[in-house]
């Protein structure tokens, strides 16, 4: 049986924070950069990892959450869930201490693994493999132990005998940090996440923005951090990184919180739900499985309705009473109480629920055009030694639906921005006909300025227009109040999605170019999302995993990356569209 480990970082806090250092985790209140993180079967496993106490969390103003306690223990599989601007992401980023609640106290114990929804990788030049590997502080190690190789081989006696000693500390550290077989272990999680070893030797720059994240997850997996915060975890993942994430998770022995909107993750793993009820700005806590969850909450909700209606009737009868009483000046005080009584019974039942609201997503109205508004030939994409494809055609006629399909690091994202001229293509050209007008909806929202509101967002989107009536189509996509006084840099992933899609609406585009357009989205948002991809009028050239979103859009044409072959769609490419 493996010892525990009781060292100096046993109670070390440990926060991941991808941010522009690009360096591995960072241990509160101790100066290494790179501290140990073991493995499970050595972790010295405290008995509560994260305390919530008394939290409330507010967006501007408005309130999110109040009076939230609960407790993530080893072992603990937690589901969060809530309607899209619930406080999820929020309320993770506090849980990850990258964020502080209005009022209250979170506490964590032991080490933090912390995805969010969207990761920066910090220093885009190095590459995939030292980024996994910083996790540990691996990449650190390597890196000297090279350069000790070289000093090994000098003509200078004292430089070979420098580098020797120092070849043997970095050894020593090494094996404490796990050894090779951390690398391969690294390389075997990065594998099952869809990143072979061709995408590992590459710069994170040359990478699309699912790799990317991908990276970052294989990082956070890697860790072996006690407790895993994971925001969104399946996105830009196919079917059998999914599956593969799905056994990971079941098997971790740690605390995990978990928000997805894949319902089959969530099945297969959750052991607890906590439930953000918008409406109530409450925290529900189910300490069961996910369908068992489900039936107990439709209980509770109908619970709260007889509730509510009881009360009404009986503070109704009391108040008529009180009205009769109060005629005669003998029964005024009685009718007083009596009236006090009604109002504290109402006081003691939660409010009429109201229904969660959801946005009226919608497309543009399309300008008029050309029979053909956009045409490529040719088009070929390297990234240094990565060659992407090439030899890429593509004809967009008015009105026509297009899904471009291949795995992941096949170009489909790369191909998408050539067509909305964000990239120049190597070779070939992309020809703009008569009339075209663009709109590119970006998977990782780069269309939005993280520095600047959400209404100057939509300003930029639609200088032409009043702010009156820019506040008009913020508020179809549920943005109303101070929300659009709110930098876009802290909105949830399913915000910045709703963002980026009202600005849209602003186009007049004849052509969408449409990347991912339902990560991140609650069911009832995903659902607006395909019904306006059902009645949108003009072109559309989407990507996606969502095989919901295909049969919505009923493709007529098809693009297989990377060979870049055009066909008619049938249904023998459905599918694909999981596996792409």
């Amino acid at each position: 049986m493996d010892r525990p480990y009781t060292g100096r970082y046993a109670r070390s806090r440990l926060i991941v924070s991808p941010s522009s250092r690009g360096s591995a985790f960072a241990l509160a209140g101790h100066p290494c950069d790179h501290a140990p993180v073991l493995t499970p079967s050595h972790w010295d496993v405290p008995l509560i990892m994260i305390i919530a106490t008394d939290v409330e969390l507010r967006a501007g103003s408005r309130l999110l959450i109040e009076g939230a306690s609960f407790r993530v223990n080893p072992g603990d599989k937690v589901g969060l869930v809530g309607r899209n601007g619930a406080g999820k992401t929020t309320l993770t980023r506090v849980l990850a201490g990258e964020g502080i609640p209005a009022t209250g106290s979170v506490t964590a114990t032991g080490s933090v693994g912390y995805l969010p929804q969207d990761p920066r990788s910090g220093d885009l030049s190095i590459l995939a493999r030292d980024r996994i590997l910083s996790a540990r502080g691996l990449d650190e190690v390597l890196r000297e132990l090279r350069a000790a190789e070289l000093g090994m081989s000098a003509d200078d006696s004292r430089t070979r005998d420098r580098a020797v000693r120092a070849y043997g500390r970095l050894e020593d550290r090494l094996h404490v940090l796990g050894g090779y077989a951390a690398e391969s272990e690294a390389a075997s999680i990065a594998s099952s996440l869809g990143l072979p070893d061709r995408v590992l030797t590459q710069p994170l720059e040359t990478l699309s923005g699912g790799q990317r994240r991908r990276v970052e997850l294989a990082r956070i997996l890697f860790s072996g951090a006690e407790t895993l915060l994971l925001d969104e975890p399946t996105n830009h993942l196919d079917a059998d990184s999914i599956g593969w994430l799905r056994d990971f998770l079941r098997s971790h022995q740690g605390g995990l919180v978990i928000i997805s909107h894949d319902v089959s993750l969530l099945e297969a793993t959750v052991n607890r739900v906590l439930y953000l009820d918008a409406n109530r700005c409450v925290i529900d806590t189910y300490n069961v499985g996910w369908k068992a969850y489900l039936t107990q909450r439709e209980t509770d909700e109908k619970r709260r309705k007889r509730e509510r209606a009881n009360a009404e009737k009986q503070a109704s009868a009391l108040l008529s009473q009180a009205d009769r009483m109060r005629a005669k000046a003998t029964k005024a005080k009685a009718a007083q109480d009596m009236e006090r009584r009604a109002r504290r019974m109402l006081a003691g039942v939660e409010g009429e629920r109201r229904s969660d609201r959801v946005a009226k997503l919608r497309f543009p109205e399309p300008a008029p055009c050309g029979k053909t508004p956009l045409t490529a030939a040719g088009l070929s994409k390297a990234y240094g030694s990565l060659e992407v494809f090439t030899d890429v055609d593509a004809a967009v006629d008015r009105g026509s639906r297009v899904v471009i399909l291949g795995l992941n690091g096949a170009g489909k994202t790369t191909l998408l921005r050539l067509l909305g001229g964000l990239e120049e293509p190597d070779t070939g050209e992309v020809r703009p006909g008569h009339g075209l007008k663009l709109g590119y909806y970006a998977q990782e929202h780069e269309t939005l300025d993280p520095d600047r509101t959400v209404l100057e967002n939509m300003r930029s989107a639609g200088p032409d227009l009043a702010d009156v009536d820019l506040r008009k189509v913020l508020g179809s996509f549920l943005f109303s109040g101070d929300d659009v006084d709110k930098p876009a840099g802290v909105l949830s992933g399913g915000e910045k999605t709703r963002l980026a899609l009202a600005t849209l609406v602003l186009s007049s585009a004849n052509v969408l170019l449409l990347d991912e357009p339902t990560n991140n989205l609650d069911p009832a948002s995903r659902e607006q999302v395909l019904s306006a991809l059902r009645s949108y009028a003009g072109a559309i050239v989407l990507v996606t995993h969502d095989e919901g979103a295909v049969d919505a859009l009923q493709p007529d044409r098809v693009i297989l990356l990377p060979d870049g072959v055009e066909d008619a769609w049938s249904d023998e490419f459905s599918d694909l569209v999981a596996l792409a």
